[in-house]
């Protein structure tokens, strides 16, 4: 069996599952947030009853990261239904271990969340085929697991793994550190995917846990729908064009497109290691951004990084300060941010071009750049890499970071 299907079997208690099955599967946990969290809390109670509790409160995640830090009603009244759900749900962060099953509530999931809430059970079609993605060679240094991604999505399309699992391996993955591979597995939905694996190895078990767990991995004979292999060695960095993230091409490719704007962040591309990297490009530079350049932390631990850990090769300097000398934006409160398009006094849906928002052309590092996805629907969105996104702050166009980088 691959990692996937052993993983479904153990939460389905059954030896061995065969192609096509429907089981109800025992979840771990259940993560949910502020927009389609009060959406299932609402029905969950409308179908079980006001007093209905969830089957288990310390297995219920629901993080406040889309509709925070805005004055917006409507978004203070989706936190505030969250906030009256304490008694029945423990807030806590959480870490993805090998061997769990983590139920994610995404858009259409609301319906199928009462009943996880209620009993924490879920029904699948299993197991999904998987597709393995084998990536080998020596990863350039001019290289991040955001063009990895994304030449992976523009080989198979953002349809090409619909409703199947994507496992990462080869040398090229054992070497990334883990925020780099939460990148590769980030953005698997946004090929269609079920869900992201990579094998755990020696990285994995350096992250320290409370919780327990037992490692599992792909038979040596399992079998995958397809494999894809990719020397790594070979690639250049890439961008997706608007407005699909499989309209892949090269950066070098798109040298004349000028921009206006660019922005850092996102579950994607707003953790530490993301800013470590921008920052870099900075400081090899030496020079300032020459466009509004916006910068937004994943999380508050990713914020305070921000201000403490010095940057390697910057005589002790932190990304902070790094970017206040480069001349961009201040970093703000830790949120989901522009990626999605929310409130109006946020870094979101405003359609004015003079306020903070992709009106023309940028180039972000977030997940997705269909129309109106982060801002005003006539809005170019290029995704690429952190690395990518800072040269392109500096020239003002969408830069190959080689040219700081070497």
């Amino acid at each position: 069996m691959t990692m996937t299907e052993k993983i479904l079997a153990r939460a389905s208690e059954k030896p061995q599952l065969s192609p096509g099955d429907n089981v109800w599967v025992n979840v771990d946990i259940l993560m949910t947030h502020d927009v389609c969290g009060p959406g299932s809390i609402g029905i969950f109670k409308k179908e079980l009853g006001e007093n209905a509790k969830v089957w288990d409160r310390e297995k219920v995640v629901i993080i406040p990261d889309h509709y925070i830090f805005t004055s917006d009603e409507r978004a203070n009244r989706n936190i505030l239904v969250i906030l009256r759900q304490t008694p029945i749900i423990k807030e806590y962060a959480m870490l993805h271990l090998p061997k769990r099953v983590t139920a994610g509530l995404e858009r259409n999931w609301k319906y199928r969340c009462r009943l996880v809430l209620g009993t924490g059970k879920l029904l699948l079609k299993v197991p999904p085929p998987t597709l393995r993605f084998v990536m080998d060679g020596e990863m350039p240094p001019y290289l991040l697991a955001k063009d990895l991604i994304l030449q992976i999505i523009g080989e198979i399309s953002v349809a090409g793994a619909t409703y199947k699992s994507m496992e990462f391996v080869g040398t090229t993955v054992e070497s990334l550190n883990m925020e780099e591979r939460m990148t590769l597995c980030n953005m698997v939905v946004e090929a269609g995917g079920k869900n992201g694996v990579v094998p755990a190895d020696s990285t994995t078990f350096k992250i320290k846990t409370s919780l327990l767990y037992e490692p599992v991995y792909s038979d040596a004979h399992a079998s995958f729908l397809s494999e894809y292999r990719f020397d790594i060695s070979k690639l250049e960095p890439l961008v997706a064009k608007p407005h699909s993230p499989d309209n892949r091409a090269l950066a070098r490719e798109c040298k004349d497109v000028k921009i206006d704007r660019v922005y850092i962040g996102s579950c994607t591309g707003g953790k530490t290691e993301d800013f470590l990297a921008a920052a870099k490009v900075f400081v090899a530079s030496g020079k300032k951004v020459k466009v509004p350049t916006f910068l937004v932390p994943a999380t508050q631990k990713v914020w305070l990084d921000l201000y403490t850990l010095p940057v390697p090769g910057s005589g002790g300097k932190t990304c902070s300060q790094i970017f206040e000398e480069a001349g961009c934006d201040t970093p703000a409160s830790p949120s989901c941010g522009a990626c999605l398009g929310g409130p109006k006094d946020t870094y979101a849906r405003m359609n004015e071009p003079k306020v903070i928002i992709f009106f023309s052309q940028s180039v972000s590092t977030t997940n997705r750049n269909f129309p109106g996805r982060m801002g005003h629907k006539e809005g170019q969105i290029y995704l690429a890499s952190p690395y990518t996104a800072a040269a392109s702050a500096l020239t003002g166009y969408v830069t190959d970071p080689r040219e700081f980088l070497q």
